[in-house]
């Protein structure tokens, strides 16, 4: 069972009792009315207290201490389901295997071109020791070849400047939005405020009052929500760390991270876990796009992320995810100009259409759920982590072991030629 078991799912869990099955039209049942709204017909009682109620909603709202107990033990169940099995062991070895292996083979390219040649000819580095001003255009044809290799690796990522991300403040512990969704005080300044603006100590929520759920969709939202959410959030992340938290500079460029990253939005995927989730964004996290910002050790610290924006509750969730919503949007906003129209342009701007309706519906969703929700999907998160970075450990001992014996195989091999 999963903490995110929504709307269905939850009510479905906690039906205890129904109308007698003995009922007739001579001997009717007794209908109770709702404790809650006091409006609708009862149709199931609480297991713990036994309060009678109509829907989830009346549920949600009957009783803190009931529904943070059931939270908690939803969680449990899932944390004790959390020992990785065979095939998550092996995928993770995979993706280590992989890492390793393309990084080495680069390290191993970089030696044999040319280590010794100087990255800047002698005339470059006078111009820039004398002050001059140096564009790519400056450059000779080895030196840009340089300059763009050291911008692949990621070396040039060493010059910038670490960035705070907004989360980890202490002003994003007082994010507080009013009932509707939209921000509860407006800052009084004579220009109208820009969301993009970099200055803001946390992105803004939502410009107008946010609809409730069933207005957006006639069906009742996925049990699989929360799980999709922390899949979201973590591309949210790991697009700041990447971009230094500007991805205004390319919002299209961020976009399209956000989409690789993420299964849910990207590739319409589906996970059912938590595990699942992670495990696909850290393989992502360690592709040859992207492996150049830390491989595995980077992609746990984007779940650290993930987890802090959880511990910050539902408004600072919204909050991210209206970010979010604003790249996305800026993204299409900027396809949609582009003159050139070809099969790619065509499928990168239903990608974002569709990623920017579920974001939306996400915040929605979101604005919906009870407060302890969040904590406890924050504590599941962190133990995901360390159970993963528990098999990541065991994954790496025995690639390690693999490759020395492969060499010792080499080595016989020689000897016997």
């Amino acid at each position: 069972m999963l903490l995110e078991s929504g709307s269905r799912t939850m009510a479905d869990t906690i039906i205890t009792s129904e109308a007698s099955s003995n009922s007739s039209q001579l001997n009717p049942p007794s209908r109770t009315i709702c404790r809650v709204c006091q409006k609708q017909f009862s149709q199931y009682t609480c297991p713990r207290c036994n309060t009678r109620y109509c829907s989830l909603p009346c549920y949600k709202s009957h009783s803190l201490r009931c529904t943070e107990s059931f939270m908690r033990d939803n969680v449990m169940e899932e944390m004790q389901q959390l020992e990785p099995g065979d095939d998550t062991k092996q995928k993770m070895l995979d993706i280590l295997k992989r890492f390793h292996s393309e990084e080495e083979a680069e390290s191993m390219d970089d030696d044999n071109d040319g280590s010794a040649e100087s990255a800047l000819s002698e005339e470059t580095i006078q111009k820039i020791m004398s002050g001059l001003e140096i564009s790519f255009d400056d450059l000779s044809t080895e030196e840009k070849k340089h300059f763009q290799r050291a911008i692949a690796s990621g070396e040039l990522s060493k010059l910038i400047e670490p960035w705070e991300p907004w989360w980890l403040k202490p002003s994003a512990k007082t994010i507080s939005l009013s009932r509707d969704g939209t921000q509860r005080v407006q800052p009084i300044t004579k220009h109208e405020p820009d969301p993009s603006d970099l200055t803001y100590e946390f992105p803004p929520g939502p410009e107008t009052a946010l609809p409730p759920v069933n207005k957006l969709s006639s069906s009742e939202p996925s049990p699989l929500l929360a799980i999709h959410l922390v899949d979201i959030l973590y591309s949210y992340c790991f697009t700041l760390r990447l971009y230094n938290g500007d991805w205004q500079s390319d919002p299209v460029d961020s976009a399209t991270v956000v989409l690789t990253v993420s299964l849910a939005l990207g590739q319409s995927g589906q996970p059912e876990t938590v595990s699942e989730a992670l495990s696909y964004c850290l393989e992502q996290t360690c592709s040859p796009a992207f492996r150049h910002m830390g491989g595995p050790q980077f992609g746990l610290g984007v779940i650290d992320d993930v987890a802090s924006l959880l511990s910050l509750g539902g408004d600072g969730l919204i909050c991210a995810l209206c970010d979010l919503h604003r790249m996305l949007t800026a993204g299409l906003k900027e396809v949609k100009t582009e003159k050139v129209r070809n099969v790619k342009r065509t499928e990168m701007k239903a990608k974002l259409k569709s990623g920017e309706r579920k974001v939306y519906f996400l915040i929605c969703w979101v604005h919906e759920q009870p407060q302890e929700a969040w904590s406890s999907l924050a504590d599941l998160v962190m133990a995901e982590k360390n159970a993963t970075m528990g098999y990541m450990g065991n994954a790496k001992v025995s690639w390690k072991a693999q490759k020395k014996e492969d060499r010792k195989g080499k080595v016989i091999i020689e000897e016997v030629l």
